[in-house]
């Protein structure tokens, strides 16, 4: 049987998860409130300030060597391990709360002290620029003595503001979550820069008396800026006294050598939540990446009067395209990112990856991705929910990928990493929310049906899992030939007709 999407399974799913949240309780977080485990219906208000730290030399590493080989990935690896385990130390000398560590990208957030009053959030600002800069300090001596690892190079974006947390996660792997404006704009000043140093938005640089600037992301804080914080803040920590406790967790808690073995597709079965250093999973494979577009916006306009719709629209849509890529494809949810949601898909043994079938799976799934997306806004507006105006941007590549779980036993988190994880994010950041883009790689990889719907800027408008199907199969590729092939066996000759007659035909490769 290939693997396929299917209408009314699909509309069975959204009905359920449209029906788990049809109550919602919206709250303002106080100091009494714990953020874990958040009920799937229940979302908090939070202020607070979000801080984004960046390591800007992650490609660096991954780029070492030509080939992206084991020792590349075990050198990145160890790079991760060594900085997550600095930084978390730091965050907890310093009572604030790791949200997110994603690959290179750390999300925290500072709510102490507590309420909404300005002075408190002046506060917890300069409290933020404070263990900004200590984390800058502490990572710039965490290199390896022999040179293999080398010292982070770290840009930091911060947002204060007010966001909704709601859940995060699934079976074990709970955290909170933070939607709209001061996360996102947090994010965008750390990410996609190449420039160290300490970022603040204009509503962050008011908010501790600083001018605003015509360019946030080009106007890092002074030193003398800086300074001045740390003095309001008085941290009770120096960043000697944490890279000696962080060099003494080491050595109590050593990094384990990393060792790779390959998972048997389908993906689906790798059990994440028990890898460990020395059980690491590494082959070719393909990472995708698709993000809710116009998310934050739809936050942003909604999160005083009607955040109850803000929460079921995300627990729909994510959970549905989740369920896709883990039963429909039989892929594996690596994590959620905020509104995106990040995956890995693989066809083959458990020797070899059969790369040209890879490929036209995860163009079939990145289809049934936006078909699912589609129906389930179709299905919330149908009960009268407020949605905004929300599209899918999907991206994705083919690379050698290594999966495992950063941190010591009983802190670790989970980690996928490549050239490609990179590159399958950068793609599907391109896009937007009617797009799905292929990378270099599984283009060139992928057959000559995939080379032409996807085109010569390999992104393709549109595309839902009819037109994939059926623009692939129409080229002869065999994947797609199959699984239309089981979908039409026994439907009468009329009804598949109709099905052909009336199949969409916005799929546009954008030239």
């Amino acid at each position: 049987m290939s693997k396929n999407w299917n209408h009314d399974r699909a509309a069975e799913h959204i009905d359920k998860k449209i029906a788990d949240v049809k109550d919602v309780t919206i709250k303002d977080y106080t100091r009494d409130m714990s953020l874990e485990s958040i009920p799937t219906n229940v979302a908090y208000r939070v202020d607070g300030v979000h801080l984004y730290a960046d390591i800007l030399n992650l490609d660096d590493m991954l780029n070492i060597t030509n080939v992206e080989g084991v020792d590349c990935h075990k050198r990145t690896l160890r790079f991760l391990d060594q900085h997550y385990r600095a930084v978390k130390r730091i965050l907890d000398k310093v009572d604030a709360r790791r949200v997110d560590f994603h690959s290179q990208r750390l999300h925290s957030l500072f709510t102490k002290p507590y309420n909404s009053e300005t002075s408190a959030e002046t506060k917890r600002i300069q409290r933020a620029v404070a263990t900004a800069q200590l984390i800058i300090d502490v990572l710039a001596e965490t290199g390896d003595d022999d040179g293999q690892i080398p010292a982070a190079k770290v840009r930091i974006g911060i947002d204060s503001g007010r966001a909704l947390a709601v859940n995060n996660g699934r079976n074990g792997y709970r955290e909170p979550l933070f939607l709209g404006d001061p996360a996102n704009h947090a994010a965008k000043l750390a990410s996609k820069h190449n420039v160290k140093g300490i970022y603040l938005t204009n509503a962050a640089r008011k908010a501790i008396g600083l001018a605003e600037k015509e360019s946030p992301e080009k106007s890092a804080l002074s030193a003398d800026e800086i300074h001045a914080c740390q003095e309001a803040a008085k941290l009770d920590v120096t960043a000697d006294e944490v890279i000696k406790d962080w060099r003494d967790d080491l050595e109590k808690n050593p990094i384990g050598g990393y060792q790779f073995t390959r998972q048997t597709p389908p993906l689906r079965d790798m059990d994440i939540s028990a890898l460990t250093p020395a059980n690491s999973k590494r082959q070719e494979m393909i990472s995708l990446y698709a993000d809710i577009d116009g998310f934050t916006a739809y936050v942003a306009a909604h999160i005083d009067d009607n955040a109850e719709d803000v929460v079921r629209t995300l627990h729909v849509l994510r959970a549905e395209l989740e369920r896709v890529v883990t039963s429909d494809f039989q892929g594996r949810r690596v994590r959620f990112i905020g509104d995106c949601v990040h995956g890995l898909y693989c066809d083959g043994t458990a020797q070899t990856t059969d790369e040209e079938k890879s490929i036209s799976e995860s163009t079939r799934l990145a289809g049934a991705l936006r078909s699912s997306f589609n129906l389930g806004m179709e299905r919330l507006r149908s009960k009268g929910y407020k949605t905004g105006d929300l599209g899918l941007a999907i991206g994705f590549d083919l690379g050698i990928i290594a999966v495992t779980r950063l941190g010591k036993k009983g802190d670790r988190i989970r980690c996928a990493i490549g050239r490609k994880v990179l590159e399958s994010e950068n793609r599907q950041c391109a896009c937007s929310g009617t797009e799905t883009a292929i990378g270099q790689a599984a283009y060139d990889a992928g057959s000559d049906a995939i080379k032409k719907l996807f085109g010569k800027n390999r992104r393709v408008a549109n595309m839902d899992y009819v037109e994939a199907t059926e623009a692939l199969a129409d080229k002869g590729d065999e994947s797609a030939k199959q699984a239309r092939a089981e979908a039409y066996a026994g439907a009468p000759a009329i009804i598949r007709a109709d099905i052909r007659d009336v199949r969409p035909h916005a799929n546009i490769a954008v030239n």
